[in-house]
């Protein structure tokens, strides 16, 4: 039988009041935000030029619907981390990675995606390759695994 003792699943909020730890939640917030922003926006632009197939076409719906869904959990995971949840601060680690690495293939491959969602994608991707450095400098990695 395994004996290991629960780990908290959470920090101590006097444990996030660093001044590093609070400059690199406030930079993931930022990053996260503006990456959600922009987005949303998008979608938005989606929608309104829906009747032009050279510049909105499926997969462009598809891709658009999916980082914005991606956002918002990106942005839940931010929160989370920033409220000092180690399931949060794992999930961001995880999902900033894994849409910088899947944005890094949009903007690469050539397909079925316009110029202008390339360019669009580019920006988000080094958004989140932001949250990516901030969410894995040692600071956050050795305050969300001990404690």
């Amino acid at each position: 039988m395994n004996a290991r003792s629960p780990r908290p699943t959470a920090l101590p909020p006097e444990a996030l009041q660093h001044p590093r730890t609070t400059g690199a939640l406030r930079g993931i917030k930022l990053l996260v935000a503006g990456y959600l922003g922009l987005s949303a926006l998008t979608l938005a632009a989606v929608y309104l030029l829906r009747g032009d197939p050279a510049v909105v076409n499926d997969a462009v719906w598809v891709r658009a619907s999916i980082v914005v869904v991606s956002a918002v959990l990106t942005y839940l995971f931010a929160a989370g981390t920033a409220r000092g949840s180690r399931g949060a601060y794992r999930r961001l680690r995880i999902v900033s990675a894994v849409m910088t690495a899947a944005i890094a293939v949009i903007i690469a491959v050539p397909g079925p995606f316009p110029a202008w969602l390339k360019v669009e994608q580019g920006v988000c991707g080094l958004a989140l390759a932001g949250v990516v450095v901030l969410a894995n400098g040692s600071r956050l990695r050795r305050l969300f695994a001990g404690a």
